[in-house]
């Protein structure tokens, strides 16, 4: 008599996981961890500042980077300001915060360098580097969000997050919604920072 509840029983746990694996993917989970496959590093690529200036991105090697999508005219974009404190508190430890403006989504980053740049330094005094407008999603995305979503999910919004380690590689995907001062990605962060 026990083996029709053991079966049920297996039966439900499977109808659980993939229920769950069926709503991280419809909705975008909070996080998602990178598997740790050999991919390639962001420090090895090159891009452009805000204002077009070439910049190797191994200027960061050694350093752990929180990589996120912006725009300006967005519901997230208060977000800027716990980036700006995010970043302040950390940068003295080998921290760093990576802007890169896009207008992927509703048209929600539409300025020119020279509006963006004023719009994030009046608005949020903003210090961490920005870099050129890109696409981020997609197959015409740029070179450094084939790099960041190789293993996971491109970005799903405006302030998508990639926790990125000292090597270049990524550890972990954050959604949009979740807060520059959300635990868990303050975790990860700190997490990545002890390895040496």
């Amino acid at each position: 008599m026990k083996m029709p509840w053991m079966i049920a029983t297996v039966i439900v746990g499977a109808l659980l996981a993939v229920a769950v694996m069926w709503v991280s993917r419809a909705f975008g989970s909070d996080m998602q961890r990178a598997s740790g496959e050999e991919t390639a590093s962001l420090y090895d690529l090159q891009t452009n500042t805000l204002e077009g200036e070439p910049v190797e991105l191994s200027i960061y090697q050694g350093q752990v980077a929180l990589v996120v999508n912006t725009a300006s005219k967005c519901g997230l974009t208060p977000q800027y300001e716990g980036l700006e404190v995010l970043y302040k508190e950390l940068a003295d430890q080998d921290f760093v915060i990576l802007g890169f403006p896009s207008n992927d989504f509703m048209g929600q980053e539409p300025g020119s360098p020279e509006e963006i740049r004023n719009f994030c330094s009046t608005n949020y005094s903003i210090s961490f580097p920005l870099f050129e407008k890109m696409t981020v999603k997609g197959s015409k995305k740029s070179e450094v969000y084939q790099v960041l979503s190789a293993e996971l999910n491109e970005p799903s919004w405006n302030f998508t997050k990639y926790v990125v380690g000292r090597d270049g590689k990524v550890i972990a995907r954050f959604g949009p919604k979740t807060a520059p001062d959300s635990p868990r990605l303050r975790d990860t962060i700190e997490r990545a920072l002890a390895v040496e």
